[in-house]
């Protein structure tokens, strides 16, 4: 009886066993699945034993106006190509026709980057890809890839006005420009920042892939891939119709493209009610200049001399003058105006003087009595400032009249100084500038004051070489970055003489009568700004005088792009630095200060308060905020175009910039198509046969893992 029971209980037991084979094998499989699951987690580090990203570059990205897209973009899953290093033209012969090795990723020295190699590299389907390396020192020729008539088209001088100075008929402005930043290519453009990382790709290149003893570079060879897809095709035109339509029928629209947009600075040396009107018999001064710059690759701007060196100098002048002790009751008001986007057809200033004509701006067009512009001005020759005027215009008797009172008193103003003013010429008209955008809509006399009497002195306009370096900008060895914020350089007291003659003069036109030798500006304010706009933003000065909550916008290296995104970093900085030079310390608390209008004595609607962290305590780590009262405003900067949907104008700028999903580049070893087929084939072999083992295994199981029945039980 105990034996019959051993066996049925040993019969027993092997069926459970049988019965809990599908789930066991349940359990193996999921095991095999959280095995693959921790590789695909890990799989990052196998890249990174791969690939060698490029962290510190920069793209070429598609912009858009109402006819044409400009700019580069790479296929949606990237570009890739053999790298090959040219470094002099003849290495161009293997790209282009010897390499055995196509598509290929050229290194190219920044020497080369011209529109004659770019044209060639453009013309052929061999070339997937380019990386610059940036020529140090800068390209003695001289490089821009601006237009070499900047802004044509969308100034003053058309047909129907002074057709002889149309299209730079009279004076080719910008003869270095090759108009590179204005074709169109159909494979990525990458400029490699940093040195080390280009000398990563060399090295790369000199182990894989330059020929030994006249042999063909045999595989593995080092590649480079870049991605930088661009969504939006064609024209403004075509985009903005796309956009608009996601916007009204998607739920989720996607976007293809944006505005070039951002905020116009500006304030008054008369406080004016910002919201309201100015009386029409009130004349003020508009004195102005732009703030943004650009060059081939996407927010590399640095705009020394194009941008930085005129609107620092409008800056000092503006402190300048608020040290007179009778501005307020001067007979005229003077508006310090700060541009931006002007380097896209003048938008900052096309909107101004849009809303001007709609109502819309605390001043009408009327209101203006004078203009007063600062262009490039940290170049000049011999000391001497040239006075640009509109010769159309001047024909008008009037205008004619308070043209020659303009050049008068700027003239006086620069007795005894270290600058010299001299007019350009009557038959010479105007260069590219602000003022043109006012005299399209009024006859207004006015000036703009350049260190160019025809062309450019500036050989790298709208550049990635517009640089300190370009203004002449020079340090002793071995300061700190403190002790380089506070050092005064020639370029800074050479700026400073400009922007004193220029608050001299202003201060004359507005009416003052008495002397104007406490009129000077601050080299160390200047040097101090020159450090801060082109070499370091993240700086002590700079940290003090803006608000806690935007103390992210302080990046290491200033670029002054006008971008999408506003208000952007320059913008910012210009608005505090110009209410830390002209405002007021007023003594409020915090809520008072961020909630003016709760204090019966603010006059909210004549000032902006702003409560900034202030400078470090000398004893502490913390700092000693305080509150700014200024005159200092925002006005939108976006074309009118974009306000009346218009994105076919011609009257208007119609630029926009592309969207894209991600900006990257990386380098790595690419086998040979062979060896790449053979590892596919392989692969898919074992693949299948991993498949049909699992199969029969699965569907054997019950056999592979049953219990075999001991032979020595027998059952009675």
């Amino acid at each position: 009886a105990g034996g019959a029971w051993g066996s049925r209980g040993m019969e027993a037991a092997a069926g459970s066993c049988r019965a809990a084979l599908p789930a066991w094998w349940g359990l193996l499989r999921g095991l095999l699945l959280a095995v693959l699951a921790a590789g695909c987690c890990r799989g990052n580090s196998v890249e990174r034993k791969i690939y060698i990203p490029l962290n510190k570059t920069a793209p070429c990205v598609r912009l858009l106006n109402a006819t044409h897209q400009i700019g580069c973009q790479s296929s949606i899953s990237g570009d890739t190509g053999v790298i090959h290093v040219v470094e002099k033209e003849e290495d161009l012969k293997w790209v282009l026709a010897d390499g055995p090795h196509p598509p290929y990723m050229i290194l190219l020295d920044g020497n080369l980057f011209n529109r004659r190699v770019m044209l060639q590299l453009k013309g052929t389907s061999r070339v997937s890809g380019l990386a610059v390396a940036i020529a140090k020192p800068s390209p003695p020729q001289g490089f821009s890839p601006g237009l070499k008539c900047p802004n044509d088209g969308f100034g003053v001088y058309s047909k129907d006005y002074g057709p002889q100075f149309a299209h730079c008929n009279k004076t080719v402005w910008n003869p270095v420009g090759s108009g590179l930043s204005y074709e169109d290519f159909d494979f990525p453009i990458f400029l490699l920042e940093d040195a080390n990382e280009t000398q990563v790709i060399k090295q790369c290149y000199q182990d894989h892939n330059v020929p030994r003893e006249g042999s063909v570079p045999e595989y593995p060879l080092c590649a480079m891939q870049l991605f930088s897809h661009m969504h939006a095709v064609t024209s403004t035109v075509t985009c903005m119709r796309r956009s608009s339509l996601q916007s009204t029928f998607s739920i989720n629209p996607e976007i293809v493209c944006d505005p070039l947009l951002d905020y116009n600075v500006w304030s008054t040396l008369q406080p004016i009610n910002s919201s309201g009107k100015v009386d029409p018999e009130k004349e003020v001064i508009i004195v102005a200049t732009r703030i943004d710059s650009h060059s081939f690759f996407w927010n590399i701007a640095p705009g020394a001399e194009s941008a930085v060196s005129s609107f620092v100098t409008h800056l000092a002048a503006a402190e300048a003058i608020h040290k007179a002790s009778d501005v307020h009751s001067l007979q005229r008001n003077i508006m310090f105006t700060f541009f931006q986007g002007e380097t896209f057809d003048y938008i900052g200033s096309s909107r101004m003087v849009y809303d001007m004509e709609k109502d819309k701006f605390p001043l009408r067009l009327d209101n203006i009595h004078s203009f007063v512009e600062l262009n490039q001005v940290a170049l000049r020759n011999d000391s001497i400032l040239w006075m640009h005027t509109d010769p159309v215009s001047r024909m008008n008797e009037s205008v004619e009249v308070q043209v020659r009172n303009l050049l008068g008193i700027l003239s006086n103003s620069s007795v005894g100084a270290n600058v010299t003013l001299q007019e350009a010429g009557y038959s010479q008209p105007l260069p590219p500038s602000s003022f043109q955008r006012f005299l399209r809509a009024r006859h207004i006399p006015g000036v703009v004051l350049t260190d160019h009497k025809t062309a450019f002195q500036n050989r790298y306009y709208q550049s990635m070489y517009d640089t300190p370096e370009n203004i002449r900008m020079q340090y002793p060895e071995g300061l700190s970055p403190e002790e380089m914020l506070e050092y005064v350089t020639d370029t800074a007291k050479s700026l400073a003489e400009v922007a004193t003659v220029v608050a001299r003069a202003l201060y004359r036109l507005a009416g003052g009568a008495n002397n104007t030798s406490a009129i000077q500006a601050d080299p160390k304010t200047v040097s101090r700004m020159l450090y801060g706009f082109l070499i370091k933003m993240n700086n002590s000065w700079f940290q003090s005088i803006i608000k806690p909550d935007i103390k992210g916008i302080l990046g290491d290296v200033p670029q002054h792009y006008v971008a999408v995104s506003s208000p952007v970093n320059t913008t910012y900085l210009v608005q505090y630095v110009l209410a830390n030079l002209t405002g007021t310390v007023v003594n409020l608390t915090k809520e008072e200060c961020l909630n003016p209008e709760k204090t019966p004595s603010s006059e909210k609607e004549m000032y902006e308060y702003a409560w900034v962290q202030g400078s470090l305590d000398p004893n502490s780590t913390s700092r000693v905020p305080y509150c700014v009262r200024s005159t200092v405003h925002l006005s939108k900067a976006l074309s009118p175009a974009f306000e009346l949907r218009q994105w076919g104008s011609t009257e208007y700028s119609t630029w926009t910039e592309s969207r894209w999903k991600e900006i990257r580049a990386r380098i790595f070893l690419v086998a040979s198509k062979e060896l790449e087929i053979i590892t596919l084939v392989v692969g898919i072999a074992i693949l299948v046969f991993s498949l049909l083992a699992t199969y029969f295994i699965n569907a054997k199981a019950d056999v592979l893992f049953s219990i075999p029945r001991d032979p020595g039980a027998v059952a009675y």
